[in-house]
């Protein structure tokens, strides 16, 4: 078994910040998502970074990993310390179907059949990988379930995914209708299409789990879109109009006059769709950037306001509690 370094495989140091992690998780899931990737190993790198990235945004799996990080060497082979047993951090076991068996022998996976389809009885559980029966009539055959990845721009109207799996080692394909509106955890049941049941009792069914991946530029509230529009100090205190981009393309926002950084601006509309129909909104939230650096008359120019404006940002400090 191949032991994965997380950090390395995301590009960033052990000390990253949450936020530093998520940054790097967005610029991966984009570059190597299989839709818009003409590597070859484009699949597997995203799967690699989609599995990094379960385990560091999650502080309990980060921990424990830590822990167990100092007895592996990243693309050696690796078995756990003596004595170490899979601790399943993070609460409910994520479906590791999509993960790799190192991912696996540290956080352990349980999973039980699918509520949605009572067909097999409640005799049978999937528990590593194996069926246990505790009936003796035929069973039916095994539920598999794995991530479709979907960007955000696949919600807005129905598209067709192709979707490729193995069972019992065999390798498939299917070409799959994706629903406009559908959001992230959602599941596409596919009838028919999981393992062959035994004596030929019904086979099982193929569930997609919806991730949507996290885009480069926005945050998703509900069905409203959240993007950090940088503009400059002038911008801000005289008003401006800026070029935004949305998902169904730019869109002029009009800057007010002596704007705020947090500021929130509303773009009706531009938002997702929801299952009505009905599309969310578009947030600008406003964020005043000074140039990084000056030339010599700018300076000149910041110091002559310096000294001519009245204005005090800390005026708040002064007035009696």
């Amino acid at each position: 078994m191949e032991f994965k370094d997380y950090y390395k495989i995301m590009g960033i140091d052990a000390s990253a910040s949450d936020k530093e992690i998520k940054t790097a998780y967005r610029k991966l899931a984009r570059k190597y998502h299989p839709d818009v990737s003409e590597q070859d190993d484009a699949s597997d790198r995203f799967k690699e970074v989609a599995e990094a990235y379960e385990v560091l945004r999650d502080k309990e799996k980060r921990a424990e990993y830590d822990e167990i990080r100092q007895y592996g060497v990243h693309g050696q082979s690796f078995r756990p310390p003596p004595g170490w047993q899979p601790g399943g951090a993070g609460g409910e076991p994520a479906d590791d179907s999509a993960f790799s068996d190192f991912f696996s022998s540290i956080f352990g996976h349980t999973f039980q059949q699918s509520g949605s389809d009572q067909s097999a009885g409640a005799g049978e559980r999937y528990y590593r990988g194996n069926w246990t029966d505790q009936t003796s009539a035929p069973q039916r055959g095994q539920d598999i379930e794995t991530e479709l990845p979907i960007f955000l721009e696949d919600t807005l109207s129905e598209t067709t995914k192709k979707v490729t799996y193995q069972v019992a080692g065999v390798e498939k394909t299917l070409k799959v209708k994706i629903p406009a509106a559908i959001n992230n955890g959602e599941r596409i049941r596919l009838k028919g299409q999981g393992l062959a049941g035994g004596e030929g009792a019904s086979k099982g069914d193929l569930y997609l789990r919806i991730r949507l991946v996290p885009h480069p530029l926005y945050d998703v509230e509900g069905h409203n879109l959240i993007i950090t529009l940088p503009i400059a100090p002038w911008e801000a205190v005289l008003g401006a109009k800026v070029s935004v981009p949305t998902l169904s393309g730019k869109v002029l926002l009009t800057i007010p006059t002596n704007s705020q950084s947090g500021q929130r601006l509303r773009i009706k509309g531009k938002g997702l769709v929801n299952k009505q129909g009905v599309n969310g909104d578009f947030y600008a939230v406003l964020k005043i950037v000074v140039p990084q650096s000056s030339d010599a008359l700018a300076n000149e120019q910041w110091q002559q306001l310096a000294k001519t404006t009245s204005f005090d940002p800390r005026a708040e400090w002064s007035k009696p509690s």
